[in-house]
């Protein structure tokens, strides 16, 4: 998993000063000490002493040498050095002179130990007092007159949208990074700029905006010309780009390029967190022993920092290195302090990231039981944060068209006021003007009416795209099949406890070669094919669903237990009969595949669906464990009750050796010996 380049000390260090009671924001020393504070991301000590030496020259020592922007500066060294306690109590003195400042660096010091619920809400409260200075309609105006502290309103915003994407909340997460970049950009910082246009277009590329990821990563580069750090940056984004597209070539040379910058520009926390990233390059590269050797080289220079979050990301990669390596021991060491690193944060996508990344590489490593397990808690958050998601998307659109609402009938209301004050006037005249007064009423009133009407069509057209965007949010844009918000629609017809009909899950075998030897593009040209084939497999009446990534659930309501098998025999050789035509050729694709009817025989015990999705994930992943390009099915199983089927799917492969749980296995179609290549075993 890749670990911010930047880090939150810079992002504290940039963000120096603000309106404070005593004495005023002073924009000239806001420039002077942030060169200080970018020396001091990677040279906290002589960062220390350069502020020293510039505090004694301003005015020769005198009242302005008392500034509380040197004394905020000061925290923020100290706590880029991992002075955190010394940091905290210059936080309590700076509150009785600079309030926004305080709490925006206690959420700095919260960040950098990994509290990001603390951290976010603490930015927020900081940008209510900035943003006073910092207009987000005018912010080149409001940086022009001296009043805005943009590095303060900046690193607060940073931490902000940080959190959000931790959450998924990207179309909040993108509000922010915009809002941050035009503050950069006015400032003529080009550090942060680089920064936040990265950041934007990372952000992008989640929500599957081309155009803008290309636009602001070559907006990027031509800011960063001549600055090695800063192009070190933005080979760091590219490479996090490259690596979410699964081009893990591309990013391993990127990251490389980054190193070259960072050492060129003698920035050894840069560099330590260049090589944590290429822990993360080198596993998907498939050399764990290298990712271990690079972890250890950046390890020491993190904990001396005394970064929690990014230590935690470092972390996480060594232990799924160390699980790639079957070193479980030293694996499980690594996750138990990954998970007191975590405990105070809420942080849903990174977390998802890290349990699935988890899961893979236990399955690589054949341990079986412990992938199943990850693989559901995985499944679980994924749904949470797809849910937030949706709902920041949904509130952003809400806003917008209640903004316009609101508007729109205070229009009204002032046409309304001046109609009645015009009606006042002609009742005063109505002995010399009745005939006039009656037209002009009746003309006003048809104007009242034409208003109310066009504001009942606004609403109505403002529930038609409501309308619309749920509708596009319960259909995959890829597959265009139907994706999770939608089978959870159609589960919440079906009775809560008891869940009818039968499951088929989906899995394309080797999917991962796919995209590390032909490309993004190929993958999705083979997950589109893929999905037309099941589709063309199943019943009309059959839902097919895109579950994530490359699987697919079948949800068959009315097809009886006899008959499954053939369906599921339908769905392996519709895939695996004909190879797959991409760019670099034919590529033989296979399936496996987990499917059950329910409520499971012979008992007919009640299930919840979501119960019934784990049994159709344990027939799959028994299917993948005997050698993929086959469907295994659950046949039968001894319960009585419902403590007894929780037994079982506890350790579902005992109860299979046991005879607890009878399965059928019902074989793909044989491997093809021709050219094409085959990506199913």
């Amino acid at each position: 998993m890749r670990g911010g380049f930047t880090g939150a000390a810079l992002l504290a260090l940039l963000a120096c000063c603000g309106p404070a009671r005593a004495q005023a924001f002073d924009a000239e020393l806001d420039a002077r000490l942030a060169p200080v504070a970018r020396l001091a991301f990677n040279h906290p000590e002589a960062g220390l002493q350069v502020l020293e030496r510039l505090q004694k020259e301003k005015h020769g020592g005198g009242a302005e040498s008392d500034h509380w922007q040197f004394e905020l500066a000061r925290a923020r060294l100290l706590l880029a050095a991992g002075e955190v306690r010394q940091a905290q109590e210059l936080a309590e003195k700076l509150a009785r002179r600079a309030e926004d400042h305080a709490k925006l660096l206690r959420a700095e010091i919260a960040e950098r130990g990994a509290q990001g619920d603390l951290a976010a809400e603490l930015a927020q409260q900081s940008l209510q007092g900035l943003e006073r200075g910092c207009s987000r309609s005018q912010p080149a105006e409001s940086v022009a007159r001296g009043g805005c502290d943009f590095r303060a309103t900046w690193a607060a915003l940073r931490i902000l949208q940080r959190h959000q994407i931790n959450r998924g909340e990207l179309a909040f997460a993108n509000n922010s990074n915009s809002f941050a970049l035009a503050l950069a950009q006015a400032g003529h910082d080009n550090l942060l700029s680089v920064i936040s246009l990265g950041d934007l277009a990372l952000v992008e590329q989640l929500q599957d905006q081309a155009d803008g990821v290309r636009r602001h990563i070559t907006l990027a580069l031509q800011t960063a010309q001549g600055d090695a750090q800063a192009m070190g940056r933005v080979k760091v984004y590219e490479a996090a780009l490259a690596a979410r597209r699964r081009e893990p070539a591309v990013q391993l040379k990127l990251l490389e390029e980054a190193l070259r910058y960072a050492t060129e520009a003698d920035a050894t926390r840069d560099v330590a967190q260049v090589q944590g990233n290429l822990v993360d390059s080198y596993m998907h590269q498939g050399e764990p022993a290298k990712a271990v050797a690079m972890a250890r080289l950046a390890l020491p220079v993190i904990t001396r920092f005394r970064d929690l979050r990014l230590e935690r990301t470092l972390r996480h990669n060594l232990s799924v290195a160390l699980v790639l390596l079957k070193q479980f021991d030293a694996a499980r060491q690594e996750i138990a302090r990954v998970d007191v690193l975590r405990q105070s944060q809420t942080d849903g996508a990174q977390r998802v990231t890290e349990l699935r990344e988890l899961g893979q590489a236990y399955a690589d490593a054949g341990q079986a039981k412990e992938a199943i397990r990850l693989y559901h808690e995985e499944r679980q958050l994924s749904a949470e944060v797809a849910a937030r998601n949706r709902e920041a998307s949904l509130q952003q659109l809400r806003l917008k068209y209640d903004s316009e609402g609101k508007q729109r009938d205070l229009q009204l209301l002032a046409r309304e006021n001046a109609i009645k004050e015009q009606q006042l006037v002609n009742r005063n005249r109505a002995s010399q003007v009745g005939v006039a007064l009656a037209v002009l009423l009746g003309l006003s009133m048809l104007l009242v009416g034409w208003m109310l009407l066009r504001v009942r069509d606004a609403n109505r057209k403002l529930k038609a795209k409501q309308a619309l965007l749920r509708a596009q949010s319960e259909r995959d844009p890829l597959t265009e099949l139907a994706n999770r918000r939608h089978f959870l629609g159609v589960m919440a017809q079906q009775e809560a406890d008891r869940f009818e009909g039968a499951l088929l899950m989906v899995d394309i075998d080797h999917f991962k070669h796919v995209n590390d030897q032909h490309g993004h593009a190929a993958g999705d040209i083979v997950i589109c094919e893929v999905a037309r084939r099941i589709t063309q497999a199943v019943r009309n009446e059959d839902l097919v669903v895109r579950w994530g990534g490359e699987e697919f659930l079948v949800f068959a309501p009315g097809v009886p237990q006899s008959q499954l098998p053939q369906l599921a025999e339908r769905i392996l050789f519709g895939v695996g009969s004909t190879p797959v035509q991409v760019e670099s050729g034919p590529l033989q694709v296979s399936v496996s595949i987990g499917y059950a009817h329910f409520p499971l025989p012979p008992s007919k015990l009640k299930l919840h669906w979501e119960q019934a999705v784990n049994w159709a994930d344990m027939a799959l992943y028994t299917a993948k464990a005997q050698g993929r390009n086959r469907a295994v099915g659950i046949v039968t199983v001894l319960a009585q009750d419902s403590d007894a089927l929780l037994q079982i799917e506890a350790d579902f492969d005992a109860a299979c050796s046991s005879e607890r749980v009878s399965l059928q296995q019902v074989a793909g179609p044989p491997r093809w010996q021709h050219s094409s290549q085959f990506f199913g075993q």
